[in-house]
């Protein structure tokens, strides 16, 4: 019997890249690979690269150089880079890391069998298209294992948006949907497999414009055919751009019951001035009005944003204006930067905002939001919520998931209840959890 081959997956970034990284896997698995992790033990090691963060190029670079000493102990051993950061830099990555065997950008990884082959052969491997072909299409009948109760699965990639501080149309290229049919049929092997709750994805997933028997879908009208499926108890998706938040969907908050109370809906300023600057095509206002009729349709739901501090050309009183529309909407979780310029985009050649003052901002921004959600935390002790327990806690007989309002949930509860949403009665509130008492167990 052939002696399987070892992977070593590091994913940076975003939870498409997480997906991402599965689908790579299940690729591989194809030619031989199952999974490790540990680098020290790999046939092949892969760094499925994000290019949101700061410096996100040189952290790879950083990171590559970590691995010298395994490629010379180990001169078999392959060492590729997938990801967005393989998208922008290409070739570069090949010659500033010779050591580096393969370069796949994200929207081609199907072909990763094909790289590695290459790769095995002693050849440079790099693939950095557009391709035409749906690359959902090619990983089909790749090996599924079992799953755990939670799953992502990317329904819309790339982004027309054009956003001043964005790299993502870029690396990821111009929007584009899956076809209605197959997301539903993942979401069904999926639940089949244990899956309970499931996150759509998007770089920008409420333009979902996918075909279906019928005409194109939107997002409404796929979470509401989803909804139709057995064992499918919750819904999520991520992440969501204002101007695409149409009445249909809005609807769907208050009328389908496995869409759970949570939205992350970036705005990233409360500037009318900056959010031009952005290319944000909204203006604070629409966008308070948006969150007026969401809470209309659902009152009960969680919100959570977005904010870059000290845009170019950010004054005070464009901050203020943030802070006072973070004090309107009251979020329950929010991701705040301070900004930093992404090579190739417009915001980049722009003059930065002193950086002592901007680290200021983002510290008085960063303390709203921390009150913000420490209060949203603190009214749920005392209500009884559902909670879809995932994994084992830190303490015996602990387990620990997430509620309808993706808060992590930790409460002492029998094994037998991983995998499935129990009642749970919360008892009190932590910095970045809260602990709850299981009524049903």
């Amino acid at each position: 019997m052939t002696q399987a081959k070892k992977l070593y997956i590091k994913t940076y970034g975003c939870q498409m890249n997480v997906y991402d990284s599965e689908r790579m896997a299940e690729a591989l698995g194809g030619q031989g690979y199952v999974e490790t992790s540990s680098p020290e033990d790999a046939d092949m090691i892969l760094l499925n690269t994000c290019h949101i963060r700061e410096k996100a190029a040189e952290k790879v670079y950083s990171e590559l150089g970590r691995f010298k000493g395994l490629k010379a102990a180990k001169p078999e051993l392959k060492i590729g880079v997938a990801g967005c950061v393989a998208q922008a830099e290409g070739e570069e990555i090949m010659r500033r890391q010779p050591m580096v065997d393969l370069v796949v950008g994200p929207q081609s990884y199907h072909r990763l069998p094909e790289l590695e082959a290459r790769a095995g052969a002693g050849q440079k491997a790099l693939d950095t298209d557009f391709p035409v072909e749906d690359k959902f299409d090619h990983l089909s009948d790749r090996p599924k294992a079992k799953r755990g109760p939670t799953a992502f699965l990317t329904v819309q990639e790339g982004c027309d948006k054009f956003c001043a501080f964005c790299v993502v149309p870029y690396t990821r290229g111009a929007e584009v949907s899956r076809p209605a049919a197959r997301v539903l049929a993942e979401a069904r092997d999926l639940v089949e497999r244990g899956v309970r709750e499931i996150t759509l994805l998007g770089q920008n997933v409420n333009a979902y414009h996918g075909a279906g028997p019928d005409g194109d879908w939107g997002l409404a009208r796929l979470i509401r055919e989803l909804a139709k499926i057995d064992g499918l108890e919750r819904i999520r998706y991520t992440t969501s751009h204002p101007n695409d938040m149409g009445d249909d969907l809005i609807a769907a908050h208050g009328e389908v019951a496995e869409l759970m109370p949570y939205l992350h809906l970036p705005v990233q300023s409360g500037s009318d001035r900056i959010l031009k600057r952005m290319n944000r095509s909204h203006t604070a206002e629409q966008y308070l009005r948006l969150i007026e009729r969401i809470r209309a349709a659902r009152p009960d739901i969680l919100l959570s944003g977005d904010f870059i501090v000290g845009f170019p050309e950010e004054t005070e009183a464009d901050f203020q204006a943030t802070l006072a529309l973070v004090e309107a909407v009251r979020y329950g979780q929010c991701y705040s930067f301070k900004y930093s310029p992404r090579p190739g985009t417009p915001a980049a050649e722009r003059a930065l905002v002193d950086e002592a003052e901007a680290s200021e901002r983002l510290q008085r921004l960063q303390a709203l939001l921390s009150r913000q959600q420490a209060e949203i935390q603190a009214a749920m002790v005392g209500r009884e919520v559902g909670v879809l327990f995932e994994k084992p806690g830190r303490l015996d007989g602990q387990l620990v998931g997430k509620s309808d309002h993706l808060h992590a949930v930790h409460a002492q509860a029998p094994e037998a209840l991983l995998g499935r949403i129990a009642r749970v009665k919360i008892v009190d509130s932590a910095p970045n959890s809260l602990a709850g008492v299981v009524l049903d167990a």
